[in-house]
């Protein structure tokens, strides 16, 4: 899903379902204009079910782009590990968030953020 992949219409149903459970902000059809968002959602909060069913519809390569696009705090460190070993991945940092201080504020008398 790095590239625009195409989905079946199975695909697409799962995803308008998930979306409708996991993406309370958006309505399923404005949250599939994200597919990759829909499964990080379901990677990281989905429950079991989905898991099986996702994992049955969605080749390991699309869940493996998934991770590689993942966004900062997408995942829990847990979820993270678990994606990361579930499809014999190496395990590499979180993506994480950059604070550079002497950017945010360069006066010395301002060191805690």
């Amino acid at each position: 899903m790095g590239e625009e992949r195409e989905m079946n219409p199975s695909q697409k149903d799962f995803l308008l379902e998930a979306a409708g459970r996991y993406i309370w902000w958006q309505t399923p059809e404005e949250a599939l204009v994200r597919p990759q968002r829909v499964l990080a959602r379901v990677m990281d909060l989905g429950v079991w079910e989905d898991w099986i069913r996702m994992a049955e519809l969605f080749p390991p390569d699309a869940l493996a782009d998934v991770l590689d696009g993942a966004e900062i705090g997408q995942f829990s460190a847990r979820s993270w590990s678990f994606w990361h070993c579930r499809l014999n991945r190496e395990l590499p940092s979180m993506p994480r968030r950059i604070v550079y201080r002497d950017l945010l504020s360069p006066d010395p008398a301002c060191k805690e953020l």
